[in-house]
């Protein structure tokens, strides 16, 4: 016969060859953990140690219960099914859900693995529901729901397994392994292809800012932005040279008088993969620049890879220590990357983050290579990591199987960097790295996420602006993308530089500002990658008409950079996104939670992006419960209505919110 039982915090409940565990894990958030057999891990995964809490636990012929605050778990007495409900209103959040008497909600597969298993739990559906989150994925839909979603880290994809429902509930899968979740009108199912015990958290609160600030409570909080990281971001792929980078800088900043805020150096800029050093025949005096662009107010930011070249310096002292990933099979992993050390795109080896010391000697060659020539931010590239082809369930990490862990390289590799600048007394709010993926618990390690690369197209600027807000309700407020996109982009076509205008318009109104990406239509790969360089990328290459534009833009981000660090300091104390879906700050209005395509900035701007060609208008919605301003005309309007908003080529539709006093018109 099943049993159940307390022990301290926790609800126990064996049966059916099963053990499960609810616990309280902080205010209104429960923690479920199954085993079939053996005892329980406590690795911790995205979590930070559990917050107090009280919760009453009732074990009786008629009930198997944990209720702790606002949330309240119910087992089943014969199958150990769990119900979770509010305990003010006695609304139903999610229930897991068996398929039939002999299958059951929970499914534990025993694999060749040690104690690994692949494991699956199922929740009932529910009409009407819409969920939101597990990171950055261009599918295209803000609502996730009819989605299924790979748990594993591409380039364009950033997995953070945290679910947000209209329902009123979030749920973190705390499991860094490869699977996936189905989100069907029959079920919503998380698998793990290979995970020792099932653990996922439930959590419940007043509203959506309530749900982010429990979330980022139990994973972590991004510390202050660095204020110079909230201006313009130069970058291109690449800058080639000390002396271009210098010219580029002194042209935008002292000659025509626009604000920048950092210069990035993207890859080649060393001398091979993994030596963690500047190429001194293109960069002879690193110091002097990093000195000189300082005085003009520019910070610089150099490109790093997780890679090591077989024919660097520290290949050998790294593979004899075991600081490299390997397969399954015991050999080296690799993956394709082109060197200055060789010719066309030879096989570089990954070094293992998840091993405290090969993020040691990583830090150690950072430091001596870059911050102690005066270079503190980096840009962290190909963080999944990047594998051709990208068989992470094949890695062998210090932490264990790649299938069980892999999904945490990411911010493995942003803690090698967040505690190598602690280390050397740099505080928190200015360190800053900038990567292109992450995990649940990233943001602690001040981690930035930009978009990855993605391609020079409207449709692909449409992807952006919902896959972005589904990062933001993932805990992760510093995001960005490739303004213009990555791949491709012509300097004259007409048809591209209004698609650049366009994407310059919404990125002033992300959480980070940033122009990057290969101009020109020339690809690189299995050419001189050592001297090429992509076609121009600043603000004044693709014509008078876009120059006057972006110029505008320029000095609008800079008008609006105070109100942008009074969006991080909240993001800072509370995990309140600085960059949210409408529904967000209006959930009693039924309509705003079916608008995809526009997003509040702050609590006090709505920013409606031109993700159309040719667009000289668009619709807008404006959430009821309040008045909304338009901030070109003046124009009030009340909220809870559809308009069609002017959107000629200089500007995009931008609301002020209840008589909101910012500069948009300067």
């Amino acid at each position: 016969m099943p049993k159940a039982w307390q022990d301290g915090q926790a609800l126990m409940w064996r049966g059916e060859g099963e053990t499960i565990r609810v616990e309280a894990y902080g205010p209104d958030v429960l923690r479920v953990r199954g085993v079939p057999a053996g005892a329980f891990s406590d690795e911790p995964f995205a979590l930070l140690d559990p917050l107090p809490a009280e919760p009453v636990i009732t074990i009786t012929d008629e009930q198997i219960s944990i209720r702790n605050g606002l949330l309240e778990a119910t087992l089943g007495a014969k199958k150990g099914e769990l119900t979770f409900r509010r305990t003010d209103t006695g609304e139903l959040l999610l229930a897991e859900k068996p398929i039939d008497a002999l299958r059951p909600q929970r499914e534990y597969r025993c694999l060749s693995d040690g104690d690994l298993r692949r494991l699956s739990v199922r929740f009932d559906a529910y009409a009407g529901e819409k969920l939101f989150g597990l990171g950055q994925h261009p599918n295209g839909t803000l609502d996730q729901k009819h989605q299924v979603i790979d748990l594993a880290q591409y380039n364009t994809d950033v997995v953070i397994p945290f679910l947000l429902s209209s329902r009123g509930y979030g749920l973190l899968w705390n499991n860094p392994s490869q699977g996936r979740v189905e989100m069907t009108e029959f079920q919503t199912r998380w698998v793990s292809d290979g995970s020792y015990q099932v653990d996922y958290l439930v959590l419940t609160a007043p509203g959506p800012a309530g749900l982010l600030e429990r979330y980022t409570a139990l994973t972590g909080r991004s510390p202050m932005l660095p204020e110079w990281a909230a201006g313009f971001w130069q970058c291109k792929l690449r800058y080639h040279s000390q002396e271009q980078v210098r010219q580029i800088v002194r042209k935008h900043v002292q000659e025509l008088g626009l604000p920048m805020s950092v210069m990035v150096l993207d890859y080649f800029h060393w001398t091979k993969m993994g030596e963690y050093k500047f190429d001194e025949s293109r960069w002879p005096d690193p110091e002097g620049l990093v000195q000189e662009l300082a005085e003009l107010g520019v910070k610089l930011v150099v490109s790093v890879w997780p890679t090591v070249s077989r024919v660097s310096e520290v290949f050998q002292p790294m593979s004899d220590q075991g600081l490299l990933l390997r397969t399954n099979s015991g050999v080296l992993s690799t993956t394709f990357a082109a060197d200055t050390g060789f010719v066309g795109r030879p096989y570089q080896c990954i070094y293992d983050p998840s091993n405290p010391d090969a993020r040691a000697f990583v830090w150690s060659r950072i430091r001596e290579g870059y911050y102690q020539r005066g270079v503190k931010a980096f840009w962290l590239d190909a963080c999944e990591p990047e594998m051709h082809p990208p068989h992470y369930d094949n890695l062998r990490y210090h932490a264990g199987p790649g299938v069980a862990v892999s999904s945490q390289f990411p911010k493995w590799h942003q803690q090698t960097f967040y505690e190598g600048l602690r280390g050397e007394g740099e505080p928190d709010g200015e360190i800053l790295t900038l990567g292109r993926s992450a995990w649940a618990g990233s943001q602690r390690y001040a981690a930035a996420v930009w978009s990855g690369d993605i391609p020079s197209t409207f449709d692909s600027l449409r992807r952006q602006v919902r896959a972005g807000l589904n990062l933001m309700l993932c805990g992760i407020p510093w995001w960005t993308t490739d303004i213009g996109g990555f791949n491709g982009g012509v300097q004259a076509d007409e048809g591209f530089r209004e698609l650049l205008i366009r994407w310059f318009q919404y990125g002033v109104f992300c959480p980070l500002f940033r122009l990057h990406g290969i101009r020109k239509h020339e690809h690189p790969w299995g050419f001189d990658m050592a001297n090429w360089t992509g076609g121009d990328n600043e603000v004044w290459s693709y014509g008078e008409q876009a120059f006057g534009i972006l110029r505008e833009q320029l000095f609008l981000r800079e008008r609006l950079r105070p109100y942008v660090m009074e969006q991080m300091k909240r993001a800072s104390e509370s995990g309140l996104p600085p960059m949210r879906p409408v529904w967000f700050d209006f959930p009693q209005d039924a309509s705003a939670w079916t608008v995809e395509d526009e997003f509040l900035f702050g609590p006090d701007i709505l920013v409606a992006p031109v993700t159309e060609a040719g667009a000289a208008s668009r619709e807008v919605y404006l959430p009821a419960g309040a008045t909304w301003t338009d901030a070109w005309t003046g124009e009030a309007h009340p909220g809870g209505q559809t308009l069609t908003a002017a959107a000629p080529l200089e500007r995009i539709p931008v609301y002020l919110r209840d008589g909101a006093d910012l500069p948009i018109r300067g």
